[in-house]
Protein backbone atom coordinates (compact mmCIF):
# COMPACT_ATOMS: atom_id res chain seq x y z
CA UNK A 1 0.00 0.00 0.00
CA UNK A 2 1.06 3.69 -0.66
CA UNK A 3 2.18 5.80 1.95
CA UNK A 4 1.84 9.53 1.70
CA UNK A 5 5.49 11.32 1.65
CA UNK A 6 6.62 13.80 4.35
CA UNK A 7 5.29 17.00 3.35
CA UNK A 8 2.11 14.72 1.15
CA UNK A 9 -1.10 15.62 2.25
CA UNK A 10 -1.99 12.16 3.42
CA UNK A 11 -4.46 9.63 1.20
CA UNK A 12 -8.08 9.86 1.75
CA UNK A 13 -9.83 6.72 1.89
CA UNK A 14 -13.18 6.51 2.46
CA UNK A 15 -12.88 3.95 4.65
CA UNK A 16 -10.09 2.75 7.12
CA UNK A 17 -10.65 -0.34 8.83
CA UNK A 18 -9.01 -1.06 12.46
CA UNK A 19 -8.31 -4.95 12.88
CA UNK A 20 -8.32 -7.60 10.10
CA UNK A 21 -10.06 -10.20 11.94
CA UNK A 22 -13.10 -12.50 10.87
CA UNK A 23 -15.50 -9.24 10.73
CA UNK A 24 -13.83 -6.92 8.75
CA UNK A 25 -12.61 -9.93 6.52
CA UNK A 26 -16.12 -10.17 5.95
CA UNK A 27 -16.27 -6.10 5.47
CA UNK A 28 -13.07 -6.07 2.66
CA UNK A 29 -15.12 -8.91 0.58
CA UNK A 30 -18.24 -7.05 0.78
CA UNK A 31 -16.37 -3.78 -0.26
CA UNK A 32 -14.75 -5.93 -3.08
CA UNK A 33 -18.06 -7.35 -4.09
CA UNK A 34 -19.42 -3.76 -4.18
CA UNK A 35 -16.65 -2.39 -6.73
CA UNK A 36 -16.48 -5.29 -8.97
CA UNK A 37 -20.27 -4.48 -9.72
CA UNK A 38 -20.14 -0.54 -9.04
CA UNK A 39 -19.75 2.40 -11.83
CA UNK A 40 -16.12 4.38 -11.44
CA UNK A 41 -18.24 7.17 -9.25
CA UNK A 42 -19.14 4.58 -7.14
CA UNK A 43 -16.39 2.80 -6.11
CA UNK A 44 -15.74 3.04 -2.40
CA UNK A 45 -11.57 3.11 -1.53
CA UNK A 46 -10.59 1.07 1.65
CA UNK A 47 -7.78 -0.02 3.63
CA UNK A 48 -7.55 -2.28 6.28
CA UNK A 49 -4.76 -2.25 9.32
CA UNK A 50 -3.73 -5.34 11.99
CA UNK A 51 -1.00 -5.02 14.21
CA UNK A 52 -0.41 -9.00 13.89
CA UNK A 53 1.98 -10.57 11.29
CA UNK A 54 -1.12 -12.50 9.58
CA UNK A 55 -4.51 -13.33 9.53
CA UNK A 56 -4.99 -15.12 13.47
CA UNK A 57 -8.29 -16.13 14.86
CA UNK A 58 -8.52 -17.75 18.22
CA UNK A 59 -5.12 -19.84 17.46
CA UNK A 60 -4.79 -21.16 20.89
CA UNK A 61 -7.97 -22.73 20.87
CA UNK A 62 -7.65 -24.56 17.61
CA UNK A 63 -7.77 -27.64 19.52
CA UNK A 64 -8.45 -30.71 16.66
CA UNK A 65 -10.98 -31.97 17.57
CA UNK A 66 -13.25 -28.71 18.60
CA UNK A 67 -16.06 -27.74 16.25
CA UNK A 68 -18.25 -24.45 15.63
CA UNK A 69 -20.68 -23.26 17.58
CA UNK A 70 -22.59 -22.37 14.10
CA UNK A 71 -23.47 -23.65 11.47
CA UNK A 72 -21.12 -22.81 8.17
CA UNK A 73 -23.91 -21.24 6.42
CA UNK A 74 -23.15 -18.64 8.61
CA UNK A 75 -20.13 -17.91 7.07
CA UNK A 76 -18.77 -14.62 6.13
CA UNK A 77 -21.07 -14.07 2.85
CA UNK A 78 -23.95 -16.63 2.66
CA UNK A 79 -26.64 -14.79 4.58
CA UNK A 80 -25.76 -11.07 2.57
CA UNK A 81 -25.11 -12.94 -0.42
CA UNK A 82 -25.92 -16.73 -1.10
CA UNK A 83 -24.21 -17.04 -4.57
CA UNK A 84 -20.70 -15.64 -3.53
CA UNK A 85 -17.70 -16.72 -4.85
CA UNK A 86 -15.99 -16.05 -1.31
CA UNK A 87 -18.49 -18.70 0.56
CA UNK A 88 -17.33 -21.83 2.84
CA UNK A 89 -18.64 -24.10 -0.19
CA UNK A 90 -16.76 -22.48 -2.70
CA UNK A 91 -13.85 -22.77 0.04
CA UNK A 92 -14.19 -26.91 -0.04
CA UNK A 93 -14.49 -26.85 -3.55
CA UNK A 94 -11.53 -25.01 -3.94
CA UNK A 95 -10.14 -27.71 -1.47
CA UNK A 96 -11.57 -30.52 -2.83
CA UNK A 97 -13.13 -31.44 0.28
CA UNK A 98 -16.90 -30.16 -0.71
CA UNK A 99 -18.59 -33.94 -1.75
CA UNK A 100 -16.92 -35.66 1.52
CA UNK A 101 -18.42 -32.66 3.69
CA UNK A 102 -21.68 -33.35 1.98
CA UNK A 103 -21.41 -36.81 2.79
CA UNK A 104 -20.49 -35.97 6.55
CA UNK A 105 -23.94 -34.52 6.72
CA UNK A 106 -23.04 -31.95 9.39
CA UNK A 107 -23.32 -28.44 9.69
CA UNK A 108 -20.96 -27.75 12.29
CA UNK A 109 -16.98 -27.73 10.95
CA UNK A 110 -14.31 -28.22 12.85
CA UNK A 111 -13.03 -24.63 14.02
CA UNK A 112 -9.55 -25.91 12.87
CA UNK A 113 -11.35 -25.92 9.30
CA UNK A 114 -13.63 -22.82 9.50
CA UNK A 115 -10.09 -21.03 10.61
CA UNK A 116 -8.55 -22.02 7.28
CA UNK A 117 -11.64 -20.86 5.38
CA UNK A 118 -11.00 -17.80 7.18
CA UNK A 119 -7.61 -17.64 5.78
CA UNK A 120 -8.46 -18.17 2.62
CA UNK A 121 -11.06 -15.49 2.28
CA UNK A 122 -8.54 -13.28 3.81
CA UNK A 123 -5.84 -14.11 1.05
CA UNK A 124 -8.39 -13.29 -1.86
CA UNK A 125 -8.67 -9.26 -0.75
CA UNK A 126 -5.18 -8.97 0.77
CA UNK A 127 -4.87 -6.09 -0.99
CA UNK A 128 -6.89 -4.22 0.90
CA UNK A 129 -4.87 -4.93 3.99
CA UNK A 130 -1.78 -4.19 5.66
CA UNK A 131 -0.11 -6.69 8.31
CA UNK A 132 1.55 -5.58 11.07
CA UNK A 133 0.57 -2.20 11.13
CA UNK A 134 -0.82 -1.31 14.52
CA UNK A 135 -3.34 1.92 14.80
CA UNK A 136 -1.87 3.72 17.84
CA UNK A 137 -4.26 7.10 17.26
CA UNK A 138 -6.92 8.83 15.58
CA UNK A 139 -7.02 12.67 15.02
CA UNK A 140 -10.44 15.25 13.69
CA UNK A 141 -9.10 17.21 10.75
CA UNK A 142 -11.52 20.48 11.23
CA UNK A 143 -12.23 22.69 8.91
CA UNK A 144 -14.81 25.18 9.44
CA UNK A 145 -15.78 24.26 12.66
CA UNK A 146 -16.74 20.61 11.20
CA UNK A 147 -14.98 17.54 11.37
CA UNK A 148 -14.46 15.95 7.33
CA UNK A 149 -11.53 13.80 7.91
CA UNK A 150 -10.06 11.71 10.58
CA UNK A 151 -6.16 11.32 10.47
CA UNK A 152 -5.02 7.88 11.49
CA UNK A 153 -1.57 7.10 12.68
CA UNK A 154 -0.22 4.12 12.20
CA UNK A 155 3.11 2.13 13.38
CA UNK A 156 4.84 -0.62 11.25
CA UNK A 157 8.62 -1.36 11.41
CA UNK A 158 9.10 1.31 8.56
CA UNK A 159 7.91 4.34 11.47
CA UNK A 160 4.63 6.17 11.75
CA UNK A 161 2.14 7.08 8.93
CA UNK A 162 -0.38 8.88 8.72
CA UNK A 163 -3.51 7.60 6.62
CA UNK A 164 -6.88 10.23 5.78
CA UNK A 165 -10.33 8.68 6.31
CA UNK A 166 -13.66 9.98 5.90
CA UNK A 167 -15.02 6.93 7.96
CA UNK A 168 -14.14 4.22 10.23
CA UNK A 169 -14.74 0.91 10.86
CA UNK A 170 -13.62 -0.54 14.33
CA UNK A 171 -12.99 -4.15 14.23
CA UNK A 172 -10.78 -5.06 17.38
CA UNK A 173 -12.07 -7.98 18.73
CA UNK A 174 -12.21 -9.28 22.32
CA UNK A 175 -9.92 -9.51 25.36
CA UNK A 176 -9.34 -11.99 27.37
CA UNK A 177 -10.63 -11.50 31.10
CA UNK A 178 -8.78 -12.50 33.81
CA UNK A 179 -10.33 -12.28 37.40
CA UNK A 180 -9.02 -8.99 39.34
CA UNK A 181 -5.99 -8.98 40.91
CA UNK A 182 -5.02 -12.61 38.53
CA UNK A 183 -1.99 -11.98 36.48
CA UNK A 184 -1.50 -14.42 33.51
CA UNK A 185 2.42 -15.74 34.14
CA UNK A 186 4.37 -18.93 32.60
CA UNK A 187 2.10 -20.83 34.98
CA UNK A 188 -1.35 -19.05 34.84
CA UNK A 189 -2.58 -19.21 31.84
CA UNK A 190 -6.35 -17.37 30.36
CA UNK A 191 -7.50 -20.41 28.16
CA UNK A 192 -7.01 -17.94 24.97
CA UNK A 193 -3.34 -18.70 24.46
CA UNK A 194 -3.45 -22.69 25.57
CA UNK A 195 -2.24 -24.23 22.57
CA UNK A 196 1.23 -21.88 22.20
CA UNK A 197 1.51 -22.76 26.12
CA UNK A 198 1.15 -25.78 26.33
CA UNK A 199 3.92 -26.46 23.59
CA UNK A 200 6.10 -24.48 25.08
CA UNK A 201 5.88 -26.52 28.67
CA UNK A 202 9.46 -27.29 29.28
CA UNK A 203 10.31 -31.07 30.28
CA UNK A 204 9.32 -32.92 32.49
CA UNK A 205 5.14 -34.71 32.45
CA UNK A 206 3.20 -32.84 34.32
CA UNK A 207 1.07 -33.80 37.21
CA UNK A 208 -1.85 -31.54 37.87
CA UNK A 209 -3.99 -29.05 35.73
CA UNK A 210 -6.55 -26.76 37.11
CA UNK A 211 -9.41 -25.22 34.59
CA UNK A 212 -11.51 -22.57 36.17
CA UNK A 213 -15.02 -22.15 34.23
CA UNK A 214 -18.25 -23.34 33.19
CA UNK A 215 -18.56 -22.84 29.69
CA UNK A 216 -17.67 -24.17 26.41
CA UNK A 217 -14.32 -23.39 26.13
CA UNK A 218 -12.96 -24.29 29.68
CA UNK A 219 -14.80 -27.72 29.07
CA UNK A 220 -12.91 -28.14 25.99
CA UNK A 221 -9.53 -27.18 27.80
CA UNK A 222 -10.60 -29.91 30.13
CA UNK A 223 -11.26 -32.53 27.45
CA UNK A 224 -7.87 -31.54 25.97
CA UNK A 225 -5.80 -31.33 28.79
CA UNK A 226 -6.95 -35.15 30.11
CA UNK A 227 -6.38 -36.35 26.39
CA UNK A 228 -3.20 -34.84 25.87
CA UNK A 229 -1.37 -35.62 29.14
CA UNK A 230 -2.46 -39.26 29.79
CA UNK A 231 -1.11 -39.48 33.51
CA UNK A 232 -1.63 -36.04 34.43
CA UNK A 233 -4.77 -35.42 36.77
CA UNK A 234 -6.65 -32.27 35.32
CA UNK A 235 -9.18 -30.94 37.83
CA UNK A 236 -12.26 -28.18 37.09
CA UNK A 237 -13.63 -25.63 39.48
CA UNK A 238 -16.83 -24.06 38.62
CA UNK A 239 -19.49 -22.49 40.75
CA UNK A 240 -21.99 -24.81 40.21
CA UNK A 241 -22.89 -28.53 39.75
CA UNK A 242 -22.08 -29.18 36.49
CA UNK A 243 -21.87 -27.83 33.53
CA UNK A 244 -25.24 -26.57 31.97
CA UNK A 245 -25.99 -27.43 28.43
CA UNK A 246 -26.27 -24.81 25.39
CA UNK A 247 -29.81 -24.34 24.77
CA UNK A 248 -29.22 -24.43 20.24
CA UNK A 249 -32.79 -25.17 20.32
CA UNK A 250 -34.73 -23.90 16.65
CA UNK A 251 -37.13 -21.67 18.37
CA UNK A 252 -34.20 -20.09 20.88
CA UNK A 253 -31.68 -19.77 18.06
CA UNK A 254 -34.39 -17.08 16.80
CA UNK A 255 -32.23 -14.47 18.41
CA UNK A 256 -29.63 -14.83 16.62
CA UNK A 257 -31.74 -14.00 13.53
CA UNK A 258 -31.28 -10.78 11.63
CA UNK A 259 -34.68 -9.40 12.50
CA UNK A 260 -34.00 -10.12 16.11
CA UNK A 261 -31.53 -7.31 15.73
CA UNK A 262 -33.62 -4.93 15.03
CA UNK A 263 -36.31 -5.64 17.19
CA UNK A 264 -33.97 -5.59 20.32
CA UNK A 265 -32.93 -2.37 18.95
CA UNK A 266 -36.29 -0.83 19.15
CA UNK A 267 -37.00 -2.54 22.77
CA UNK A 268 -37.27 -0.62 25.90
CA UNK A 269 -34.09 -1.04 28.02
CA UNK A 270 -35.88 -3.63 30.36
CA UNK A 271 -37.24 -5.81 28.10
CA UNK A 272 -33.43 -5.82 26.55
CA UNK A 273 -32.52 -7.08 29.74
CA UNK A 274 -35.61 -9.80 30.25
CA UNK A 275 -33.92 -10.98 26.67
CA UNK A 276 -30.67 -11.19 27.90
CA UNK A 277 -31.28 -13.25 30.55
CA UNK A 278 -34.00 -15.23 29.07
CA UNK A 279 -31.63 -16.62 26.15
CA UNK A 280 -28.22 -16.33 27.40
CA UNK A 281 -27.88 -19.60 27.96
CA UNK A 282 -27.93 -20.11 24.02
CA UNK A 283 -24.01 -18.58 24.50
CA UNK A 284 -22.49 -17.90 27.85
CA UNK A 285 -21.08 -20.14 30.17
CA UNK A 286 -22.68 -23.36 28.53
CA UNK A 287 -21.18 -26.37 27.30
CA UNK A 288 -22.29 -28.09 23.87
CA UNK A 289 -24.59 -31.49 25.83
CA UNK A 290 -22.59 -34.30 23.36
CA UNK A 291 -19.01 -32.70 25.10
CA UNK A 292 -20.73 -32.59 28.79
CA UNK A 293 -21.76 -36.60 28.25
CA UNK A 294 -18.21 -37.25 27.11
CA UNK A 295 -16.43 -36.19 29.86
CA UNK A 296 -19.10 -37.10 32.39
CA UNK A 297 -18.58 -40.76 30.51
CA UNK A 298 -14.65 -40.47 30.97
CA UNK A 299 -15.34 -39.49 35.05
CA UNK A 300 -17.65 -42.70 35.82
CA UNK A 301 -15.65 -44.61 33.96
CA UNK A 302 -12.29 -43.76 35.95
CA UNK A 303 -14.27 -43.95 39.07
CA UNK A 304 -14.98 -47.78 38.18
CA UNK A 305 -11.34 -48.78 37.07
CA UNK A 306 -10.12 -46.77 40.03
CA UNK A 307 -7.86 -44.94 37.84
CA UNK A 308 -9.24 -41.07 38.46
CA UNK A 309 -7.86 -38.42 36.77
CA UNK A 310 -10.70 -36.26 36.23
CA UNK A 311 -11.95 -34.63 38.94
CA UNK A 312 -14.77 -31.77 39.45
CA UNK A 313 -14.48 -29.61 41.79
CA UNK A 314 -18.26 -28.57 41.41
CA UNK A 315 -20.32 -25.57 43.66
CA UNK A 316 -16.61 -23.90 44.47
CA UNK A 317 -14.53 -21.25 43.49
CA UNK A 318 -10.98 -20.78 43.28
CA UNK A 319 -10.26 -17.95 45.53
CA UNK A 320 -6.89 -17.73 45.65
CA UNK A 321 -3.19 -18.82 43.37
CA UNK A 322 0.32 -18.67 44.85
CA UNK A 323 2.90 -19.15 42.59
CA UNK A 324 5.86 -21.52 44.50
CA UNK A 325 9.19 -22.36 41.98
CA UNK A 326 7.90 -24.86 40.56
CA UNK A 327 4.33 -25.20 41.25
CA UNK A 328 1.16 -22.76 41.42
CA UNK A 329 -0.47 -23.05 45.03
CA UNK A 330 -4.33 -23.08 44.49
CA UNK A 331 -7.43 -21.87 47.19
CA UNK A 332 -10.69 -23.81 46.11
CA UNK A 333 -13.38 -22.94 48.54
CA UNK A 334 -16.33 -24.89 48.55
CA UNK A 335 -19.66 -22.78 48.11
CA UNK A 336 -21.56 -24.96 50.35
CA UNK A 337 -19.00 -25.45 53.45
CA UNK A 338 -16.71 -22.79 53.46
CA UNK A 339 -14.44 -25.86 54.08
CA UNK A 340 -10.61 -24.66 52.10
CA UNK A 341 -8.60 -26.87 49.61
CA UNK A 342 -5.41 -26.01 48.68
CA UNK A 343 -4.21 -27.92 45.54
CA UNK A 344 -0.74 -27.66 44.28
CA UNK A 345 -0.66 -27.71 40.25
CA UNK A 346 1.48 -27.77 37.34
CA UNK A 347 -1.05 -25.07 35.40
CA UNK A 348 -3.73 -22.75 36.20
CA UNK A 349 -5.79 -22.52 33.12
CA UNK A 350 -8.85 -19.69 33.64
CA UNK A 351 -11.35 -20.05 30.75
CA UNK A 352 -13.47 -16.80 32.36
CA UNK A 353 -14.12 -15.44 29.00
CA UNK A 354 -13.67 -12.22 26.90
CA UNK A 355 -14.55 -8.40 27.25
CA UNK A 356 -15.18 -5.94 24.74
CA UNK A 357 -12.14 -3.54 24.00
CA UNK A 358 -13.45 0.09 24.11
CA UNK A 359 -14.07 0.99 21.31
CA UNK A 360 -13.17 4.74 21.73
CA UNK A 361 -10.16 3.78 23.31
CA UNK A 362 -7.93 4.89 19.81
CA UNK A 363 -10.14 7.91 19.09
CA UNK A 364 -8.20 9.89 21.23
CA UNK A 365 -9.73 13.87 21.57
CA UNK A 366 -12.79 12.48 18.70
CA UNK A 367 -14.08 9.96 21.60
CA UNK A 368 -15.08 13.81 23.17
CA UNK A 369 -17.67 13.55 20.13
CA UNK A 370 -19.06 10.59 21.05
CA UNK A 371 -22.58 10.12 22.45
CA UNK A 372 -22.93 7.91 25.89
CA UNK A 373 -25.91 6.94 27.09
CA UNK A 374 -27.04 7.10 31.10
CA UNK A 375 -24.91 4.14 32.12
CA UNK A 376 -21.82 5.70 30.27
CA UNK A 377 -21.74 3.43 27.12
CA UNK A 378 -21.12 4.46 23.89
CA UNK A 379 -24.57 5.64 22.16
CA UNK A 380 -24.98 3.43 18.61
CA UNK A 381 -27.60 3.84 15.79
CA UNK A 382 -29.20 1.06 14.21
CA UNK A 383 -26.37 0.65 11.38
CA UNK A 384 -23.82 0.34 13.92
CA UNK A 385 -22.32 3.63 13.71
CA UNK A 386 -21.54 5.79 16.59
CA UNK A 387 -23.88 8.71 17.66
CA UNK A 388 -22.05 11.72 17.84
CA UNK A 389 -21.75 15.33 18.43
CA UNK A 390 -23.40 17.13 15.03
CA UNK A 391 -19.74 18.81 13.49
CA UNK A 392 -18.36 15.39 13.34
CA UNK A 393 -19.25 14.61 9.95
CA UNK A 394 -17.51 11.18 9.81
CA UNK A 395 -18.99 7.60 10.04
CA UNK A 396 -17.63 5.92 13.08
CA UNK A 397 -18.79 2.21 13.04
CA UNK A 398 -18.16 -0.99 15.07
CA UNK A 399 -17.99 -4.24 14.56
CA UNK A 400 -18.21 -5.93 17.99
CA UNK A 401 -19.10 -3.43 21.47
CA UNK A 402 -22.46 -3.30 20.85
CA UNK A 403 -24.18 -6.00 22.59
CA UNK A 404 -26.51 -2.91 24.86
CA UNK A 405 -27.87 -1.85 21.38
CA UNK A 406 -27.90 -4.81 19.06
CA UNK A 407 -27.99 -7.76 21.28
CA UNK A 408 -26.07 -11.17 22.23
CA UNK A 409 -24.78 -11.36 18.21
CA UNK A 410 -22.77 -8.57 18.70
CA UNK A 411 -19.43 -10.57 19.31
CA UNK A 412 -20.13 -13.82 17.30
CA UNK A 413 -20.18 -14.76 13.59
CA UNK A 414 -24.29 -15.69 13.20
CA UNK A 415 -25.09 -12.22 12.07
CA UNK A 416 -21.63 -10.93 10.07
CA UNK A 417 -22.79 -11.46 6.67
CA UNK A 418 -25.90 -9.03 7.21
CA UNK A 419 -23.94 -6.45 9.76
CA UNK A 420 -21.71 -5.64 6.92
CA UNK A 421 -23.64 -5.44 4.58
CA UNK A 422 -25.50 -3.19 6.22
CA UNK A 423 -22.57 -1.04 7.54
CA UNK A 424 -22.07 -1.06 3.47
CA UNK A 425 -25.47 0.34 2.81
CA UNK A 426 -25.19 3.01 5.24
CA UNK A 427 -22.26 4.36 3.91
CA UNK A 428 -23.72 4.28 0.47
CA UNK A 429 -27.10 6.21 1.61
CA UNK A 430 -24.86 8.89 3.71
CA UNK A 431 -22.86 9.98 0.77
CA UNK A 432 -19.59 8.86 1.07
CA UNK A 433 -17.57 12.33 0.05
CA UNK A 434 -18.44 15.17 1.93
CA UNK A 435 -18.98 18.60 -0.41
CA UNK A 436 -15.54 20.02 0.42
CA UNK A 437 -14.32 17.04 -1.39
CA UNK A 438 -16.30 17.41 -4.59
CA UNK A 439 -14.26 17.45 -7.78
CA UNK A 440 -11.03 16.47 -5.75
CA UNK A 441 -9.60 12.99 -7.28
CA UNK A 442 -6.94 11.32 -4.89
CA UNK A 443 -4.92 7.88 -5.47
CA UNK A 444 -6.04 5.62 -2.90
CA UNK A 445 -2.56 3.79 -2.87
CA UNK A 446 -3.70 0.50 -4.78
CA UNK A 447 -4.08 2.11 -8.38
CA UNK A 448 -7.53 3.30 -8.28
CA UNK A 449 -9.50 6.91 -7.54
CA UNK A 450 -12.18 8.25 -5.59
CA UNK A 451 -14.12 11.35 -6.62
Amino acid sequence: MAQARPGDAPLIHDLIGIGFGPSNVAMAIALSEHNARAGRGEVITAHFFEQQPRFGWHRGMLIDDATMQVSFLKDLVTLRNPASEYSFLCYLQSKGRLIDFINHKNLFPLRVEFHDYFEWAADKVDDLVSYGHEVVGVMPVVRDGAVEHLDVTVRSGEGLAVHRARNLVIGTGLRPLMPEGVERTDRVWHNSELLAKVDGLSSGAPSRFIVVGAGQSAAENVAYLHRRFPRAEVCAVFSRYGYSPADDSSFANRIFDPEAVGEFFTAPEDVKRRLMDYHGNTNYSVVDIDLIDDLYRQMYQEKVLGTERLRFLNVSRLTGVKETPDKVRAAVTSLVTGEETLLDADVVVFATGYSPADPTGLLGEVADRCLRDDEGRVRVERDYRIATDSHLRCGIYLQGGTEHTHGITSSLLSNTAIRVGEILDSLLDRGLKPASDEARTVADGTGSTAR
